[in-house]
């Protein structure tokens, strides 16, 4: 996409974090706005402000994770807009903690969020999309859509999904003239800790820290490039750039630093000694009841 002057774009996940500093990034570029988002007091606020800036902002409130909104949030902005140009699938949710320990539901709402709905609205959009002049896709994978740590399975798992997702559509269709851009920025500190859930009862997910982590303003800004430059992948943050490194070059490392741990072993065989000898404690009990059964019979 050679310029965003007199585009249209969809972008989900706007009211706030780097879904806001995209709306008004593009905004400021000359870009018309279709805003999805399920916070519909954010969604006003964005489009008061963005008012004066010579472009029309169109809104939606949407919950992502009914397929049935979604279906009909998209025929809303194809029939309001007149076309997209641009969709940008921003929107993501996640859930912290031991995998062992999350439920078949907290999977559920976390894939269809960050995987199944970018995929759904982006087949609803592609037909239309193709029919545009200089159309583009854009995925906010993340770098853990590259590289994987401890207690975020379900989140890695979308996140790589979208990246293979990604690629895929720009292999497809970067012949046909569709720019495909995959973000995988590292740490941002946005909503995205404070909505998620933790699997640990009265906590929080737990913040990155703050060295460690972008601006939603540098994830907007390296975005808007990586349209204009029609850029496969693009990573934000010396962490991510890293990391990217490592699991290509150096792979044995990132095993290295997630295996490590001082206790973790130990305390898994403890749990292990302890499951056993309550199994065989039961077994007694049962085997002792058995024998008074037939006594008394």
């Amino acid at each position: 996409m050679k310029s965003l002057a007199g585009r249209t774009a969809f972008l989900t996940g706007a009211a706030a974090g780097i879904g806001r500093e995209l709306a008004v990034t593009l905004a400021g570029a000359g870009c018309h706005l279709f805003l999805v988002d399920r916070d519909e007091a954010g969604l006003q606020q964005l489009q008061q402000q963005l008012s004066g800036q010579g472009v029309s902002v169109w809104t939606a409130v949407c919950d992502l994770s009914d397929s049935q909104a979604v279906d009909a949030v998209v025929q809303t902005a194809l029939r309001q807009t007149h076309g997209i140009d641009l969709l940008i699938n921003n929107a993501g949710v996640c859930c912290w903690g031991p995998t062992d320990q999350m439920s078949q539901t907290q999977w559920d709402w976390l894939l269809t969020i960050n995987l199944l709905t970018p995929i759904r609205i982006t087949q609803l959009l592609l037909p239309h999309l193709l029919l545009r002049e200089d159309p583009h896709i854009v995925n906010m994978c993340s770098i853990s859509g590259l590289v994987a740590g401890g207690r975020l399975a379900a989140y890695h798992t979308s996140k790589f999904g979208l990246v293979g997702y990604t690629e895929a559509l720009r292999a497809e269709y970067g012949r046909r003239g569709v720019g495909v851009t995959a973000i995988c920025p590292g740490p941002v500190r946005t909503n995205l800790y404070d909505s998620g859930q933790s699997l640990r009862s009265g906590a929080k997910v737990p913040l990155p820290p703050a060295w460690l982590c972008a601006t939603a303003e540098q994830v907007a800004a390296a975005t808007i490039r990586g349209i204009l430059r029609d850029r496969r992948r693009v990573l934000v943050t010396p962490m991510a750039h890293g990391l990217s490194l490592l699991s290509r070059f150096a792979p044995w490392m990132i095993d290295f630093a997630n295996r490590f741990s001082r206790h973790g072993r130990s305390r898994r065989l403890e749990l292990v000694r302890a499951e056993q000898q309550r199994q065989a404690a039961a077994a007694i009990a049962k085997a002792d009841l058995t024998a008074a059964e037939i006594a008394a019979g």
